[in-house]
């Protein structure tokens, strides 16, 4: 009797142990760029305007923290590629695509330059409005 007890007892703390730490997971998280990114784009007599709500995939909290940090690098970048856009790069959905991809690039080159390691698994508009 005593050994089933005692069998109890380990069992029972075994599994204490195991709900007090859990096995870490990855878990995506999404990165949102706040402000929205707003500017004007294209060359001509009217101004064109653009509002793009940006979010980074990336894989962990320490990618999160290290984008964040670098984030007014990001933030420049992508407003750079967004000026030089035209009515042509923005008017389709094949084009903004391209853009998507283009800004996904251009965040993971910076990224690595700076860390060594792209960081950022993707790229999202959650919002593109042009004007």
């Amino acid at each position: 009797m005593k050994s089933y007890a005692a069998l109890l007892a380990l069992a029972l703390g075994l599994s204490c142990q195991a709900m007090a730490n859990p096995p870490v997971e990855a878990r995506t998280i999404y990165h949102t760029l706040t402000p929205a990114l707003v500017g004007n784009y294209g060359s001509g007599e009217r101004l064109k305007y653009y509002k793009a709500d940006v979010a980074l995939r990336v894989a962990n909290t320490d990618a999160e923290n290290r984008v964040k940090h670098h984030e007014p690098l990001i933030r420049n970048q992508l407003v750079m590629l967004f000026s030089e856009q035209t009515d042509e790069s923005l008017g389709s959905l094949d084009a903004k695509e391209t853009l998507r991809q283009e800004a996904l690039k251009q965040v993971q080159d910076v990224l690595s330059q700076e860390t060594g390691q792209p960081l950022v698994d993707d790229l999202l508009f959650n919002n593109l409005i042009i004007q």
